[in-house]
């Protein structure tokens, strides 16, 4: 079993989320190219443009991305007349000075997928993770944790410039798999 830098716990191998259009991904990418341009921030570049709906987690080793896979497949894409829907992106906004994203509307619909994808992941693995008892706020991140301090004012600024509003559909579920050092889209599942 790895374990993080600290050896306190079992590192995070796996996280759930929605992909988004390509169009978004790369204006978002560009978003991303600037923070570190400009700033320097580095922190989850590696890892696809998404909506997190299950955070990372240790998945142990007795179960496989493909049990998870498995399980969404059956508990949550085999419902997904009912889970389909397009979602809304009203321009940037911030968690602070940690963590910059396009904001994604928050909604029922979105809670419940949030729900039913968890209640997967635990059927596979009891006790891996456990429901977030905040409110679901979507959001994709543009940066993160290494935001300089007093920059992220400026950064909004800029970002709202875009004025990224956009609709767009949450029309797949995807599983990222942590494989050398680095978030992976190891399996994609069609809502």
């Amino acid at each position: 079993m790895m374990k993080n830098k600290n050896n306190n716990f079992p590192q995070q191998t796996h996280f759930v989320g929605v992909l988004v259009p390509e169009d978004i991904t790369l204006t978002l990418e560009d978003c991303r190219r600037y923070m570190n341009e400009r700033y320097g921030c580095m922190s989850g570049y590696g890892t696809p443009i998404h909506i997190t709906l299950v955070p990372p987690f240790h998945l142990p080793e007795e179960f496989s991305t493909a049990d998870l896979a498995a399980a969404i497949s059956s508990d949550v894409l085999s419902q997904s007349e009912n889970l389909m829907f397009d979602a809304h992106i009203d321009n940037f906004d911030a968690f602070g000075d940690r963590t910059i994203y396009a904001k994604v509307l928050r909604g029922e619909k979105w809670t419940v997928l949030r729900d039913k994808v968890l209640a997967a992941v635990l059927k596979v693995a009891p006790g891996c993770t456990k429901k977030d008892q905040r409110a679901f706020q979507p959001h994709l991140t543009v940066a993160n944790r290494d935001i300089p301090a007093g920059v992220s004012t400026a950064a909004l600024e800029v970002m709202n410039e875009l004025n990224l509003v956009e609709d767009f559909p949450v029309d797949n579920i995807t599983i990222f798999e942590r494989k050398g050092g680095k978030w992976e889209a190891a399996w994609s599942g069609e809502l």
